[in-house]
């Protein structure tokens, strides 16, 4: 094994784990799959398919720390950061947006090494339960929608009654099951998808979170005059104990789900968040639009950041050992590791290997994550918020219609509309995530 070959491979990989978390539309699945349909000329030129599994590797890494930027400044969600967007609009608008990136970095940063000390009993774990758990997968997702949608509270007041009570939970639903059943029709219908540029990595994820979670939030905004406002000193004023917590319970949370089929990071994150303080689910409702000076609600949103971050970055990481412990593959990076080198032929020494990997690629994202954060508002600031709403807006379309097509951005309409529903109806746009949740209980009811 050649240690520069190793080290220039991470450095690859970290270039594009930036690129691909800057740039909206743009995933890690795109460059694995581009890196393995090209892998047999790299072999033939003398370069191991291991080299390219850490280039992979690196870039999946990289790409957790840095999506989260244009999450909060573009309003642009990746999938495992979509529910990041409105807390990171609040600290945003609050004049705390680069605060909530270098949260972001601690957070990831912080959860590769929690996840190093948890990394051996999970796995140890899950090589025993993992049937187990399969076999009720259905009943803990539908517990899990059931608990989100009693949870909900709207601007419900204490003696508005009964049945004001009870509305906001009815919007809940409502919600819930209109992302669900467009996912279901999204999802089967897949194949009507006609991209103009032909990429590997293309999914219906794209137009369906982009629109839930990106343009209607983007949309809602323009009916107000908010600007960009001076951002304060990046220096973290959240204590070190919820920062501490925080990165724990998304860690925990991180590390379980990488094994669970059809949980996702954002999934994850929605039942980190039905155990939060109710100042977090507050912001994240239609309020969210609106500055305030509420430093409970401010430090929640912040705590919310880290623990996504946390669950995104372990997510990545733990998909490895899935792989290694139960021979499941849980994202386009991983599917690509094994198409190149197997997960049979993954021994304990390149696991060890692996783990070099993605602590480097961590170091090198968390220095890179704050500098990025620290100075991006510096030209976003300069613009009208209504005119960076609006490009971004029209950016989104491009790409949806770029790597989607027509039927794409049809989709795209759709899941706009109904992602503004939350808005007006004063709920949590994490409901949302039914999108994703409905049709895989349906699936796995089904078989």
């Amino acid at each position: 094994m050649s240690i520069e070959l190793v080290v220039i491979s991470i450095l690859i990989g970290f270039m594009l784990g930036v690129f691909s978390g800057l740039i909206p539309g743009i995933h890690t699945n795109t460059f694995a799959m581009i890196l393995v349909a090209t892998s047999p000329f790299f072999i033939e030129i003398g370069i191991q398919p291991k080299y390219i599994a850490i280039v992979i590797l690196s870039n999946s890494i990289t790409h957790t720390f840095h999506d989260i930027i244009p999450s909060i400044f573009l309003g642009a969600p990746e999938s495992d950061m979509a529910l990041a967007v409105l807390p990171g609009h609040r600290l945003l608008l609050d004049g705390h947006g680069a605060e909530a990136i270098r949260l972001s970095a601690i957070g990831s940063a912080g959860s590769i090494i929690i996840s190093l000390m948890l990394v051996f009993p999970i796995s140890l774990f899950f090589s025993f339960a993992y049937s187990t758990l399969r076999a009720y997968i259905v009943w803990i997702l539908i517990f899990i929608v059931i608990a989100m949608i009693l949870s909900e509270k709207g601007d419900y007041v204490r003696g508005d009654g009964v049945v004001a009570f009870y509305k906001y939970k009815l919007y809940a639903l409502i919600v819930f099951v209109l992302s669900g059943i467009l996912g279901k029709f999204a999802f089967e219908t897949e194949h009507m998808i006609y991209p103009i540029i032909e990429l590997p990595g293309g999914s219906v994820l794209l137009p369906l979170l982009s629109g839930l979670f990106g343009a209607s939030h983007l949309i809602i905004s323009l009916f107000t005059t908010s600007i960009i406002p001076l951002q304060h000193n990046s220096k973290i004023s959240l204590k070190g104990s919820r920062i501490i917590n925080s990165i724990i319970k998304g860690s925990i949370a991180g590390s379980i789900v990488a094994w669970i089929p059809g949980i996702s990071s954002a999934i994850a994150t929605v039942i980190l968040n039905l155990f939060k303080k109710e100042e977090i689910r507050n912001s994240m409702s239609e309020n969210s639009l609106i500055i305030t000076q509420e430093s409970g609600i401010t430090d929640s949103a912040k705590e919310f950041i880290i623990a996504i971050s946390s669950v995104n970055t372990v997510n990545a990481m733990f998909g490895i050992f899935a792989l290694y412990i139960i021979g499941r593959t849980r994202s386009g990076a991983m599917v690509a590791i094994d198409l190149l080198i197997g997960g049979d032929a993954i021994d304990i020494s390149m696991i060890i290997l692996f783990l070099f990997v993605i602590s480097f690629a961590a170091l090198l994202s968390y220095f890179s994550t704050i500098k990025i954060g620290d100075n991006i508002h510096h030209i976003l600031s300069k613009i009208e918020y209504s005119k960076i709403s609006i490009l971004v807006i029209i950016s989104l379309i491009m790409t949806v219609i770029i790597f989607t097509g027509v039927y794409g951005f049809l989709i795209f309409i759709i899941s706009t509309t109904i992602g503004m529903l939350s808005s007006f109806m004063k709920i949590r746009k994490s409901h949302a995530m039914g999108v994703i949740l409905l049709p895989v209980i349906i699936f796995f009811m089904s078989i």
